[in-house]
Formats: C-alpha cells, structure tokens, sequence
C-alpha cells in the first residue's frame, strides 16, 4: 500500500503550537511491547474503533480527560521501523507527519518501549525523535526485566532521549497514574522548541563510503543502552528456550497447536450454550411481549417476524464471538499466538496462505463473521484479501441445522451413514476453501505468500483485563453491525417474503370450516390439529404469492436441473437472511403443523412431500444435491456485511458472493445429474 506524499520532512522543526485544552497524542510502539495494554489502561470503555480511511488497518481512538487538558489518543499501528516497509507502518509515519486523510497532525507522541528489549525499542524512538512532535516515553513491563536482571534507569535514559520517561506496568496499572501526572507537565511545554538528539553516522564497511541510516541507529540504540541498562543480560531464558524446542517443532508444534484450538473451541461451544439459550430465550419473550401489547397485524408482525427474528437470529451468535476473541487475545498476550503462526506458516504456505491464516479458517467453523473479522491478524493485504474469501466455505455452525435435516432424511435408521455424510460435509468445505486459496494465489490475487518474519516475544502470564476490553471492543463493533446492516437486511426479507400478500386460501377455509363443524357436533372435541393445518396452509399460501414465492417460481427452471423446485427455490432466497432459515422455510412451504422440525412428522412430511406430477419431491440425488450446495453456497447477507466492512468496498463481497454461487451451482449439478445416472433420482 503506497504512503500518501509526505507534507512535511522527519526532523524539520517549525512554528510550535501553543498549549491547549484539547490536544492530540499519538500512541506508539513496536509490536508487543504493550501498547494495547497501555491504551485499553488509559482509556478504559471509552475507545472508539473502526478502520483508516481507505484502508483496513483498524483505528483506535478515546479521550482522556488530564484535568486542565482533554487528550485525544490515537493507538498507531504496531511499527518496528517508520520508514514504512508494511501497509501498518506506512499508516503510522503519515499519521505522525499530517499526510493522513482525516486524521490532523498529532500534538505530541507518547512511545511505549519494552523494558525488557530496550535496545530494540530505541530504533524506533530515534526515529520518533526526529519528527516535528513532543516525545514522552512510557517504560513498560520493568517487572519483566526486573526478573531477568535487567535494571534500566530512568532518569538517565530520560537525558539522553532528551523527553520525559515514565516506568511503568501497563498489565497490572503500576505507574499509569504517574504517567498521567508526567504527560500533564509535558504537555505545559509544547510551545517550547524540543531538544533534539544526534544520532552519529557509521561508515558502512562495503566499499561505498556513505553512511548508513540503520546502522547507525542501531549502533546509537547500543550505546544508550549500555549507558543506562545496569547488569544486562539475555531476556530469554533458559526454560523459554525449552519450552520453545517443543512448541515450534515441525510435527510435535502443530500438534500441540492442534491441540490447543481445539481446546478452545471446546470451550467456545460448550461455554456459549448456555448464554446463546438465554439470548435466544430473551428474543422469543421480546416476541411474545410484542404479539401482547402490539395489536394484529403488519406492524405486529414487523416488529415479531422482522427485527425480533432477525436480529435475534445473529445475536444469538454474540457469545460464541466473545469467547473466540477472549481466548485469542489470552493467547496473543501469553506470547503463544506468534509460535502457533511461526509453527502452521510451513504446511498453509504449501496453497499459498501464512500461517496466520489459520486461526481465522479454523474459527470459521463456528461463525464466518468473526472469522473474517479474525483475519487482521494477517499482515500482507493479498493473504488477508484470499483468507476472507474462503473463510465462509468453511463448515460454521448455522449450516449444522441442513446437514441434520439432509441427514435425517435420508438415514433415519442408520446413525453411521450419516456420521459419515456429516463428515463428509465438513470435508468437502474444507477441501474447497483449501483449492480457492490456490486458485486466488495463482490468478486475481497472484504473488508468493510473503516469508513469516516475525519476532517470538517472552512468555508472560496474559492480562485478564486486557483480554476483556479487547473482547468488549470486538463485540461493540458486532452489536451495531447487528443494529444497522443487518436489521436493515432482515427488515427487507421480511418484506419479501410478507408482500403483496393472497387472500385466504380456500383450503385454509375448508379446514377451519370442518373445525367449526366438529365443534357444534361435540364442544370438547379437540378440532387442535385441524386449526394447526390451516393456519399452516394459510402460511404456505401467502408465501407463495409473495414477491419471495415468485421469485421461487421464477428460479425455478433455474435450479430445476438440481432436483429443487419451486418451493425449495423460496428456501434458497429466504436463506440469505441465514442459511438454517431453509429448515423453518420447508416447513413452512410442505405444511408441516407447528413446523417443530424436531417432530418426527417434519421429517416424515418432507420424504413424502411430492411434485405436481406426484413424484417425490426429496430424493436421495435431490438430498444430496441440497446438501452440496448448502456446503458451498454463501447464502448469508450478514457475512456480505463484514467482508464489505473489512475491506472497504463491495467489490470483494459480490465477488465472494458469485464464485460461491457458481461452484455451489455447478458441484449440484454434478452431484443431481450425476447420482441420478445410478438410478437414484
């Protein structure tokens, strides 16, 4: 991703503002080295979140109120360097010079540092120093390098940086409040010109005579921290080491990786089932609450079937969300996350992804939302463009309904067929993504998979606060996409599938007229079952006439040669909203009662249901047809939503939206055409 020009150079020094009451400080640092800590600390609940204009690098911004002065703090980019060799890095150096588009030149930057890798750290400082910018230093994780015999001082590395720098714990909060205390008095001297420091020019040895920017840093990095690091030694300790042995190991690392994936994801489905029953139980009595206080009606009917439903059927989700990012961000914290993708790089570069592909694709199998919201942990922008496009063929947990009905259908006496079709299933979209990956990697988003280059950072117990303000941060931005896309998404199928509406059907009559009839007869018979069928033949015929009933209708001959016919068709579309809507959709459309699709009858109504020509409807070709094409198909406007979101333009979303229609189209056709050759359709 090109920098936008620079407006103005690294180390030119002009007019300095005078002090204000509302300022802006950019928060800085290198990877790891606790700026979210630090951030989240700060700022507590209050963090705004969304992306930079134009990009897909997330924006991180809150106020912190200092008394006198209200802050402004923008969290960067992790950056090890600002001479903008990634898409991250580039962001931060044209925030810092003002070249961003909507975001103003900051007034001054706050630099978190590791205690512990000091003079790693001061590469990126020296670059700091040389802006146009007031430069204060927060020294964090000192109880680390205090553990490993590190001792830095303070007061001398704040005269040779020539800027104040506060010792701190960002996990555990030791020191924000003198960090508070410091930025306060720094920011009274913002009007002052900054001191700045030199960094001396070291002659490369090559031959050339020049001098050499990097070298001299470093060289420049090494002598501050030999002047103020008492008793270094080397960080990495000697059991790390060991335990580095095991868990980057070619066989024995992906297996404990495997390992601690699946534990997580354990967790996340036997964790969630309880709060997803009481969101899903809270929506049916918001529902309930509304069919009581609304009168009959559309609006009634609006409110119950269109955003209740609708929103309630995603949110519904919202705690599976929030246990992936509270265990993913445990992991990233503990320092085992980078391992993992180090430990996966040599088996995903073989198709053409990073390692850190992985943990996006296997969480796809509970949700493709936050999967996709997952892959920024992906640095190149082409790998994270491929990852979203394939991370909906993944197997999630709304498929799961299809794959039991399909299922049940066809083996109702035989449990191991049909473990062994679910499997089969799960394989296929696994398979699947796997090949799209290569054939994106190899055509429209051609390039080799950039080497993993990465630093394996310390070990370090993972903060719990930190985790929990990230997961709140993740799951704000999942709530409102819920409250705007995709209420605005379920309104519309409900619309769809509502209007122009039919009159009464004259079956639906006849039922409630035979009720009626079996009433006056004997006033306790029980006429349940008749009323039951007619409001079920009411349902079915309204549906029918509906715009989403024609749209069936008119894609008939279109998904004919799949074994689907009209009625399946209107499946299809009201599956957008979400795909296990099929299941209460079919229902619907073969007059199933209640439409209870844990009832035996459901199961029974749809192997019997047959065409007008009185052939059967759900063949086995036809079954595993619709299976198939549930396995491969998008099917899903809300993961259109977030992908559209986390690129920035609708261009990846249709296109996600085509390639997965047309292979689920065509694998269908292969899989109907083809079973019926055997007799089977």
């Amino acid at each position: 991703m090109p920098c936008y020009p620079v407006v103005a150079e690294a180390g030119r020094r002009g007019k300095k503002k005078t002090p204000s009451h509302n300022l802006t400080v950019a928060l800085a640092g290198n990877p790891n080295a606790g700026k979210s800590a630090l951030f989240n600390v700060l700022t507590g609940l209050r963090s705004r979140t969304g992306n930079f204009p134009g990009t897909t690098v997330e924006r991180k911004s809150a106020e912190l109120d200092l008394g006198d002065y209200r802050v402004e703090l923008i969290d960067l980019p992790g950056a090890y360097s600002l001479q903008a060799a990634t898409p991250e890095e580039c962001i931060a150096r044209d925030v810092l010079l003002g070249a961003r588009p909507g975001a103003t030149k900051p007034d001054g930057v706050m630099v978190i540092v590791d205690a512990d890798n000091l003079e790693r750290n001061l590469f990126l400082v020296s670059q700091l120093r040389e802006f146009d910018l007031p430069v204060i230093v927060a020294l964090n994780m000192i109880d680390i390098a205090g553990r490993h015999g590190i001792h830095v001082d303070s007061e001398k590395l704040s005269k040779e940086l020539k800027c104040p720098v506060v010792p701190i714990i960002a996990k555990t909060g030791y020191g924000v409040e003198d960090l508070k205390i410091a930025m306060t008095g720094w920011m009274k001297s913002f009007s002052d010109s900054a001191p700045s420091i030199s960094i001396p020019v070291v002659n490369c040895s090559c031959g050339s005579g020049g001098g050499c920017p990097y070298q001299s840093r470093f060289a420049w990095s090494e002598q501050v921290a030999s002047r103020c690091v008492q008793a270094p030694m080397v960080a990495t300790s000697r059991w790390t080491e060991k335990i580095d042995r095991i868990l980057t190991h070619r066989t024995v690392g992906v297996c404990a990786f495997l390992g601690v994936m699946l534990s997580v994801f354990y967790l996340i489905f036997s964790l969630a089932t309880v709060p997803m029953d009481m969101i899903d139980g809270l929506f049916a009595h918001a529902g309930t609450w509304v069919r009581s206080v609304v009168p009959a009606g559309a609006i009634q009917d609006l409110l119950v079937e269109g955003v209740i439903a609708g929103v309630g059927g995603i949110l519904v989700f919202l705690p599976q969300i929030c246990i992936l990012f509270f265990f993913l961000a445990l992991l990233e914290d503990s320092g085992y996350l980078a391992r993992a993708a180090f430990v996966m790089d040599r088996l995903m570069r073989r198709i053409g992804l990073p390692g850190t592909a992985f943990v996006p694709l296997l969480s796809a199998h509970a949700c493709a939302i936050p999967a996709i919201m997952a892959t920024r942990v992906i640095k190149d922008e082409r790998d994270r463009l491929v990852t979203i496009l394939v991370a909906p063929l993944m197997t999630c947990s709304a498929r799961i309904p299809v794959y039991a009905m399909v299922t049940a259908m066809l083996f109702p006496d035989s449990p191991g067929k049909a473990a062994l079709v679910f499997t089969g299933a799960y394989g296929l979209g696994i398979f699947m993504a796997l090949a799209m990956a290569f054939v994106f990697k190899k055509t429209i988003l051609r390039g080799e998979t950039k080497p993993l280059v990465l630093e394996l950072p310390g070990y370090k117990v993972p903060s719990l606060k930190t985790a929990a303000l990230e997961t709140f941060d993740r799951a704000k931005v999942f709530v409102q996409q819920a409250g705007t896309i995709i209420l605005l998404i379920s309104i519309g199928l409900w619309v769809l599938a509502t209007y122009p509406g039919s009159d009464a059907s004259p079956e639906a009559a006849a039922l409630r007229d035979e009720a009626a009839v079996m009433t006056a007869a004997d006033s306790n018979a029980d006429t349940s079952s008749l009323l039951a069928r007619a409001s079920s033949v009411d349902s079915r015929h309204s549906l029918e006439h509906s715009i989403a009933g024609r749209l069936g209708k008119m894609i008939e001959p279109v998904v004919r040669p799949l074994g689907f016919d009209w009625q399946m068709g209107i499946g299809i579309v009201t599956s957008f909203a979400a795909r296990e809507v099929i299941v209460s959709t079919l229902a619907v459309v073969y007059g199933v009662g209640s439409g209870d699709v844990e009832n035996v009858g459901f199961y029974d109504t749809l192997r019997h249901a047959t065409r007008q020509d009185g052939s059967p409807v759900f063949t086995t070709a036809a079954s595993l047809s619709l299976l198939v094409f549930y396995v491969l198909a998008m099917q899903c406007l809300p993961t259109q939503a977030v992908t559209r979101r986390e690129t920035g333009t609708w261009k990846w979303a249709i296109l996600q939206l085509v390639y997965m229609t047309v292979l689920a189209y065509g694998a269908s056709l292969v899989t109907f055409q083809g079973l019926r050759l055997f007799g089977l359709g």
